[in-house]
């Protein structure tokens, strides 16, 4: 059996040194479509400590913000219940511990945020480069299942969710072939 896990982030930007709003990851068995993804952590991470660390934000992000969902933005830019960075970076590697392969929807944008959030903060990433899977060339080769327009896009968690099921199904269409 494969321990994977997808990671998921909300940000303000798209640049490596973004502020990270929300942070989701599940983990999954890629290689069985029978086994439902779980268990899971969320966090909101604290705004306001990254800005103090001088990370950035982008206007037109901000702005994509507003256009979304009221409930999906006060989600991802809600001031209450925000995670400690310290404690956000101790509860991911406390969760990767044992992990195989780590997922997200393009490690290009994901992956490199979170190294370079990781990096600021003089924590170990807690995974090997060569573990990194990339979801997004996956679907664009073989055919992309998911539901579309899900209730709660744009919720990392939930995201990570219907990332990793796609992931197994598509696995489970080559497997069959």
């Amino acid at each position: 059996m494969t321990i994977a896990v997808m990671l998921d982030i909300e940000t303000l930007g798209f640049r490596p040194d973004t502020v990270v709003l929300t942070f989701g990851a599940i983990k999954f068995d890629p290689n069985d479509a029978s086994k439902e993804p779980g268990p899971g952590i969320y966090h909101r991470l604290d705004v306001d400590a990254q800005l103090e660390m001088g990370r950035s934000t982008d206007q037109s992000t901000l702005d994509w913000w507003m256009e979304q969902d009221e409930e999906v933005r006060e989600e991802a830019m809600g001031e209450g219940n925000r995670t400690a960075l310290t404690d956000f970076a101790k509860d991911l590697a406390k969760f990767l511990v044992g992990v195989d392969e780590v997922w997200a929807q393009g490690p290009t944008f994901d992956m490199i945020i979170l190294e370079n959030l990781l990096r600021q903060l003089e924590v170990p990433v807690p995974w090997r480069y060569g573990a990194v899977r990339d979801s997004r060339t996956l679907f664009q080769v073989l055919g992309d299942p998911r539901e579309k327009n899900f209730d709660q896009a744009h919720n990392a968690l939930v995201d990570c969710y219907h990332q990793a099921k796609g992931v197994q199904q598509v696995i489970a269409s080559i497997v069959k072939k």
